[in-house]
């Protein structure tokens, strides 16, 4: 019969202390090995005691960072990993939601209208921002109407905890623990206190929901009251939102981008945003402005998109639209500020339709999808239900076979060819 080991209960400190066990930099903890005289002992922790192991080595790193004992305590009074934010850090979409259909709810009649009395009321810091950074009112306040809902959605959650719990317990922990790091140096500069420091599930924080690497890039105390309040009066976000954009290159005088209409011989393997050239070379393609109006200045670099192939509208992008993909890397989020920001300023829709008939993609379709091309020789980079750069190569590929416009576009008409054979 094997020999009985005892199980010793113990908190993180009392190990210490007895020299049983240390706790490493990620806070895991590890066995020191027992003295010759000593019986073998197995050591367990309960979750809180694990947690609180954790924690002591997140303070000691803070610490040295020149966060106080006293602010790191106050900021973790109470905070426990959270069962709530995991459950939404590791949700994964059933479904590839269509473009329009964001846009729908991205830029609704309500929300412009909300947007149009956001910039009557702040009219007066916007139009004193825009001289100060070169930004337009209107993209500051469309930023704002997607990230917040001009303040009326922040987040609730306690920041100092959803970063814990992620730093934690989550997918990138690394990452996390950077971004708690420095949450936790914003409180010892004492912009916000903790109580206050409220934001989303995954820490972003105030009107602009700025991520902490965020906010001590670029936060700005336009009010100068002494401090970079993100949460209460908008005008320090609005400002730091206007800050961010001019650090990342915004150009002051040119447009985000327009609507086109593309010829019926279009080069749809250069319909990506990768794919630069200039206005004028692309002009000479037979692409044209699709409202009234002209063309940039020839010469200005540029890319054409269709985010919807070529049943949908196209817009030909030029850099300031790349800027707002700094503060979030999502076509999706992009055309939607841009064209918020438009429709704030007294724009209308866009003029060609989308293909509301297509019917959605399951994730498991994308993957089918891309099992089935693969399988005709067509390389999608992976079977993952995310449509990258290889995946819309792969689709142009087979739609060359087929006779199809090569968009790129994984409609579920194309998913039907290719379950047919």
């Amino acid at each position: 019969m094997a020999p009985s080991f005892r199980v010793i209960t113990l908190v993180a400190a009392g190990l210490l202390a007895a020299g049983c066990q240390t706790t490493t930099a990620d806070g895991q903890t590890a066995a020191t090995q027992p003295e010759a005289s000593s019986p073998a002992v197995q050591v367990a922790m309960t979750a809180d005691q694990k947690f609180a192991a954790w924690r002591a080595g997140l303070k000691t790193e803070a610490m040295a960072r020149g966060v106080s004992s006293a602010v790191f305590d106050q900021a973790f009074a109470g905070v426990k990993p959270n069962p709530r934010i995991l459950e939404l850090d590791s949700k994964q979409a059933e479904f590839v939601r269509p473009i329009w259909e964001y846009l729908d709810s991205a830029v609704s009649d309500t929300r412009v209208s909300s947007g149009k009395e956001a910039l009557a009321t702040q009219w007066q810091t916007l139009r004193g921002l825009a001289g100060t950074y070169k930004v337009p009112p209107e993209i500051v306040v469309a930023i704002w109407g997607l990230e917040s809902n001009y303040g009326s959605h922040m987040g609730d959650f306690s920041v100092i905890e959803s970063l814990a719990t992620l730093a934690y317990q989550g997918r990138r922990t690394d990452s996390f623990r950077e971004q708690l790091l420095i949450a936790l140096g914003i409180l010892q500069a004492g912009d916000i206190t903790p109580d206050r420091m409220r934001g989303s599930w995954a820490g972003a924080m105030g009107h602009t929901q700025f991520m902490p690497t965020s906010f001590v890039a670029y936060a700005v105390d336009h009010d100068r009251n002494g401090k970079r309040n993100m949460w209460d009066d908008p005008v320090d976000a609005l400002a730091s939102t206007a800050n961010y954009l001019a650090k990342s290159g915004w150009q002051e005088g040119q447009p985000w981008g327009m609507e086109v209409v593309l010829p019926p011989d279009f080069p749809w393997e250069d319909g990506e945003l990768d794919t630069v050239r200039t206005v004028g070379a692309w002009r000479a393609l037979g692409v044209r402005p699709a409202k009234d109006g002209t063309l940039p200045e020839d010469s200005t670099p540029a890319s054409v998109i269709a985010p919807a192939g070529h049943r949908g509208p196209a817009f030909l992008i030029l850099k300031n639209f790349r800027v707002i993909m700094r503060y979030n890397n999502a076509t999706s989020y992009a055309l939607a500020v841009a064209h918020l920001a438009d429709r704030i300023g007294g724009s209308g829709p866009f003029l060609a339709a989308w293909p509301r008939n297509d019917t959605k993609l399951r994730i498991d379709d994308v993957k089918e999808m891309q099992r089935m091309l693969t399988a005709r020789g067509h390389n999608t980079g992976g079977v993952d239900g995310i449509i990258g750069p290889m995946t819309r190569t792969a689709i142009r590929g087979y739609q060359r076979e087929i006779g199809s416009p090569p968009d790129g576009y994984p409609s579920s008409e194309l998913l039907l060819r290719l379950k047919a054979g």
